[in-house]
């Protein structure tokens, strides 16, 4: 590991003006439990790290008549402790539940959980020098490949790791982010981009941005929301195959569903033409294995992971026949 320098600012706009200066090789670090592990993989090599924990006004959770807000550096064991998200937001909850171990949840942020790095074993090797590290090819195309996309993912086949992400999605989430030229609001399901726009990168934050916020909207009446999340460890595993669910509840049917699978590709991937599928239908057994099909209509399993597919099958079935379970 090579040495670097270690920036606190105690407020946000030191910490932006400090990314102004726009020097080559600066990371942000909240948690730390991400960054540092690359850095130990010889992956990442800062100069400048800007630790944002000790500044005051990121950490809170606060409800209001327009929703919810999370701050930033909110651990994860804040978020999945709060009574408000556990009576409001289920499905948020359980993704925040399911993170890791207690240790780590008290040690990881919300905003480190939506901007964390790939964990590809390929990415991860300082050996390799894969097209996210700008090098000129996948190694998992034709490599080992077992936990890697299954849609999505065209030149690079990582999958985002989050679990946070895709229940926020669900959610209808918006993030501030925060930069020396203002802040802007985006839904957090435009946050996120494809190797094929941008193989080098996973969002749209800009060197020079923070994100700020989570913001939620206020839950409707009748709304129900679940997360599953199967995994090959009860314990410190990241998901195989993850899905978000959450609409309102109307009989045995579902109004403005939100279906949004993790562990599948390199984003999020929210499941628009299942959501139009089911929307305000009658869940029965055989619309609900229409739904897993349909699903499933644009996936690209690879050599070593088309077990995958079974999986995103299983975790709708059971997703959705437990949003309309009385």
């Amino acid at each position: 590991m090579k040495n670097f320098r270690l920036a606190e600012p105690r407020t946000v706009e030191e910490a932006l003006a400090i990314l102004s200066e726009k020097r080559e090789r600066t990371y942000l670090m909240a948690g730390g439990t991400d960054l540092l592990t690359e850095i130990k993989e010889g992956v990442v090599e800062p100069e400048l790290i800007v630790d944002l924990k000790a500044i005051d006004g990121l950490a809170f959770i606060t409800q209001e008549r327009g929703g919810l807000r999370v701050g930033a550096t909110t651990s994860l064991a804040a978020l999945a402790s709060d009574p408000t998200i556990r009576r409001n937001y289920p499905v948020l909850h359980q993704a925040a539940s399911s993170v890791a171990t207690p240790q780590l949840r008290h040690m990881g942020t919300v905003g480190g959980n939506l901007c964390q790095r790939p964990r590809c074993w390929y990415y991860r090797d300082a050996n390799f020098l894969c097209r996210k590290k700008g090098g000129k090819q996948c190694f998992a195309a034709t490599g080992r490949n077992k936990y890697h996309a299954i849609f999505g993912g065209g030149i690079c086949h990582i999958v985002f790791p989050s679990d946070l992400a895709p229940a926020l999605i669900a959610l209808d989430a918006e993030i501030l982010i925060l930069s020396p030229k203002g802040q802007k609001v985006v839904p957090l399901a435009d946050f996120y981009i494809l190797p094929s726009a941008n193989v080098r990168r996973e969002s749209i934050l800009a060197p020079d941005e923070i994100l700020g916020e989570v913001r939620l909207p206020p839950p409707k009446k009748g709304e129900k929301s679940n997360y599953l999340k199967l995994q090959e460890r009860n314990a410190w595993d990241f998901a195989l195959v993850s899905a978000a669910s959450r609409g309102i509840v109307s009989g045995q049917g579902l109004n403005n569903p939100r279906i949004v699978l993790g562990g599948v590709a390199p984003i999020p991937w929210r499941l628009e033409k299942v959501e139009n599928a089911i929307a305000g239908k009658r869940l029965t057994e055989g619309l609900i294995q229409e739904a897993s099909a349909i699903a499933l209509e644009e996936a690209k399993p690879l050599r070593e992971n088309g077990f995958k597919m079974a999986l995103v099958e299983a975790v709708l079935v059971r997703s959705l026949k437990s949003l309309v379970a009385s």
